[in-house]
């Protein structure tokens, strides 16, 4: 979230250049796909509705995501930017290089617990401070952006590449990103009873697929977990409501006046 958006233009050189500022903050999701992952957008749609959150929800689309799922995000009052510059980028990435190929995963480092388990000096300096994606706070920087893009089209970076701003990036705690793995890997570094963001990524836990059948997904805390999630995805009291106030507007003129989305006329929600 971002006090100070700032609007691009490209000089004679061909590189970003500062024009002007906007101020506006707001929370930024993807989607994807065709895939049921639609639902988990909707319900976090209505899960920060029901937080009375103060910013709006802007869903940033790849050009795959059907007519029928932009249909719900209009019934929910959301507006939504397509991508199409990094859709060859995010092609380069090989699926089946996760978490578990890196290095830290091989030897068991864990930055949450780093004294634990000794970093070896033949792989080279202590890794610097990683996130999970699923929820980060960011100001952003067209600078940092065309840097990043231009490194990414040059070059497939690691898994975990070093980060833009390492220096000042502090991770989150867990009570604003659980990430439910910690469950089980970290319980002592949990508080269940004050957590207010949940990312529900570990395998079988996503609620609009749940069956229990995978491992942990029978503890009664998860379960707990999943049917917060359903009851405020099926709460109609959170629905969009037309009086919800235009800031998605805002924000979306940055991004269009920016060069680095293009606004989809969505179809009638009727």
């Amino acid at each position: 979230m971002a006090p100070d958006m700032i609007i691009g233009a490209t000089n004679a050189t061909g590189t970003l250049a500062k024009a002007a500022s906007l101020s506006s903050r707001a929370y930024v999701t993807f989607l994807a796909g065709n895939g049921d992952y639609v639902k988990g957008v909707v319900g976090l749609a209505k899960g920060l509705r029901k937080a009375k959150t103060a910013y709006t929800l802007v869903v940033a689309v790849l050009p795959d995501v059907p007519e029928e799922h932009r249909r719900m995000l209009v019934a929910q009052g959301l507006q939504f930017v397509e991508y199409h510059k990094i859709d060859d980028i995010l092609g380069r990435r090989h699926p089946e290089k996760t978490w578990s190929h890196t290095p830290q995963y091989k030897i068991g480092y864990c930055q949450q617990c780093p004294d634990k388990v000794h970093w070896p000096t033949e792989l080279g300096p202590r890794p610097a401070l990683y996130f999970n994606a699923g929820m980060f706070v960011y100001e952003p920087s067209l600078s940092v952006y065309d840097d990043l893009l231009t490194t990414l089209k040059t070059r497939l970076p690691p898994l975990l590449p070093p980060l833009p701003s390492r220096d000042i990036y502090v991770p989150i705690p867990p009570i604003y990103n659980l990430v439910l793995a910690m469950m089980w890997r970290h319980p002592e570094n949990i508080e269940l009873d004050k957590v207010k963001v949940v990312h529900y990524c570990a395998a079988g836990s996503k609620p609009w697929r749940y069956t229990g059948k995978e491992e942990h997904m029978d503890w009664e805390d998860i379960k707990m977990l999943v049917k917060k999630w359903r009851d405020i995805y099926n709460n109609e009291s959170l629905d969009y409501n037309a009086a919800i106030d235009g800031e998605t507007d805002i924000f979306v003129a940055v991004l269009l006046e920016a060069g680095v989305a293009q606004f989809v006329t969505a179809p009638s929600a009727a």
